[in-house]
């Protein structure tokens, strides 16, 4: 058996994805015999913009033994309840997608039917109101979990962060060359294949070096040097779902007041982000080119702009989809080398997080099984799939005619996956989590209601209640999450006291 064993991991790449494979590999695997490289060049860089991210982060942090407090400080980080989305139903909405839930479940229903039940009786409070996410964003409010405190809403809060994704690489780095991982710097200029089997057996720098390897780990982004340049895996274009190919990033100085929540504006043939760090603010245009010049695409982003430009803009091209194989022989591909789905929902890291798990659960030896390469590629996929449309939705749910993007988004063709849901929603209001998917029935209640997709009925479990018990039940959940809200500090009081960045 120990003749198969893995012994020499390469990955290709550093930044974001790279690193946090090289950090976790090296904690988790912790065997003398297993030698971790990273090849990467300071001249190609990184696609290093202000990233936002969603709770699960906090899980791979934890992984790593990261303290919170002095992760927030070293990557200039805020506090992130969830993501604003001004005028995508139509101009002059908004609405905000928590992490956190709304009301409390009853009589073993999701919460919303029962304010569907209030709401289509013509007496239900707003239902912002019933969730301490958005009354906290809108407030400017945070703080942690009281997880000691069941039954209170403070016991429910749910949050991500909202950081520099290039300070979070460093430290991710840090954490991996302190246990073991050696950096190698230079550009990969060649690419050998084992004849036999057409496994990737080394890599060739510009300077000579070569770097054999068991398993090699792509993180080359975009080009994907070994996943497709070398080893023509494939690609699924789902650009007509998602229209969206260009972005351009910005930093500006930092905000006055900073927001525990991202912002995502939709524009004429696209939408803007906005992410508040401690130490500036993260802007950028994500649009479609066949509705909008890259000349045109900068002018708006700087016409929006709050604060002053502290960076030149960054071009980036992109094309949503995913890599027909994202497991192939012995590579293995991670973050944008193994596809793309634009940062809507800001499950970029997520994505690299779960592939780095999968991967460790379908961890393997010289022999490559393909069953269990197939059952990655297919659990990869399946997520990829649920995201998409999840994503999909933002566009598809409005009344928008303005521009011709949206005419485009809002007759555009969809998933049939994606259209069950909303057919199945539009009748009942029912909402269903496949195979623990990342997104739960909160996220997609959020889109729906805020994009204006109202059902005709609720669950008729619902009535079972009688009224009088409804209404006291909904007035003290109101009451309470009230009451919480109140006793909540500032976003800016919680960071000063806990976890402000020294630099």
């Amino acid at each position: 058996m120990s003749e198969h064993k893995i012994k020499n991991i390469v990955i290709v790449g550093g930044g974001t994805a790279g690193w946090m494979a090289a950090a976790a590999m090296s904690k988790l695997l912790y065997d003398n015999e297993i030698n971790i490289q990273l090849v990467e060049s300071e001249e190609i860089g990184t696609v290093g913009v202000g990233e936002a991210t969603i709770p699960h982060i906090l899980y791979f942090n934890r992984l790593l033994g990261i303290e919170e407090n002095d992760f927030v400080k070293s990557t200039n980080a805020t506090f992130k309840l969830g993501i604003e989305f001004v005028d995508w139903a139509k101009k002059g909405d908004s609405y905000i997608h928590p992490f956190g839930p709304y009301g409390m479940d009853m009589e073993g229903l999701h919460f919303h039917h029962m304010w569907l039940r209030q709401q289509q009786a013509g007496n239900a409070k707003p239902i912002d109101e019933f969730n301490l996410q958005i009354l906290a964003a809108r407030e400017g409010k945070f703080q942690r979990a009281q997880p000691n405190l069941k039954g209170s809403p403070l016991s429910t809060i749910s949050y991500a962060f909202q950081f520099d994704a290039l300070l979070y690489a460093k430290r991710l780095k840090d954490f991996a060359t302190s246990k073991g991982v050696n950096r190698i710097e230079g550009k990969i200029t060649q690419v050998h294949q084992h004849q036999e089997n057409g496994h990737i057996k080394s890599v060739e720098l510009e300077n000579g070096q070569t770097i054999e390897g068991d398993l090699f780990i792509d993180c080359s982004g975009f080009r994907g040097l070994l996943i497709e340049q070398t080893l023509n895996s494939g690609y699924d274009d789902w650009s007509q779902y998602l229209p969206c190919d260009r972005a351009i990033a910005v930093a500006t100085e930092k905000l006055d007041e900073i927001t525990p929540y991202t912002k995502a504006t939709a524009k004429s043939a696209g939408w803007q982000w906005r992410i508040p760090l401690q130490s500036r603010t993260g802007n950028g245009h994500v649009y479609c080119s066949k509705f909008m010049s890259d000349e045109e695409a900068l002018n708006n982003l700087k016409a929006d702009l709050n604060s002053e430009p502290i960076s030149e803009p960054n071009f980036l091209r992109f094309k949503a989809g995913i890599r027909k194989n994202p497991w192939n022989k012995n590579v293995v591909s991670l973050g944008l080398a193994s596809g793309f789905l634009e940062p809507l929902e800001s499950t970029s890291i997520h994505l690299i997080q779960t592939a780095i798990a999968r991967l460790m659960t379908n961890f393997p030896d010289k022999l490559f099984n393909q069953h269990d390469i197939n059952y990655y590629n297919e659990r990869t996929r399946l997520e990829y799939e649920q995201v998409r449309d999840f994503l999909i939705l933002h566009y598809k749910a409005t009344s928008r005619n303005d521009s011709p993007f949206w005419h485009y988004c809002r007759t555009m063709d969809i998933p049939d996956s994606l259209q069950q849901r909303i057919d199945i929603y539009k009748e009942n209001g029912r909402l269903y989590r496949h195979d623990n998917e990342l997104f739960n029935h909160v996220s997609w209640f959020a889109v729906f209601n805020g994009q204006g997709i109202h059902p005709k009925r609720y669950n008729p479990v619902a009535d079972m209640l009688p009224e009088d018990e409804l209404s006291l039940r909904m007035d003290e959940i109101h009451s309470v999450t009230q009451k919480c809200l109140n006793a909540m500090p500032t976003h800016k009081q919680f960071i000063d006291k806990y976890c402000k960045a020294t630099t």
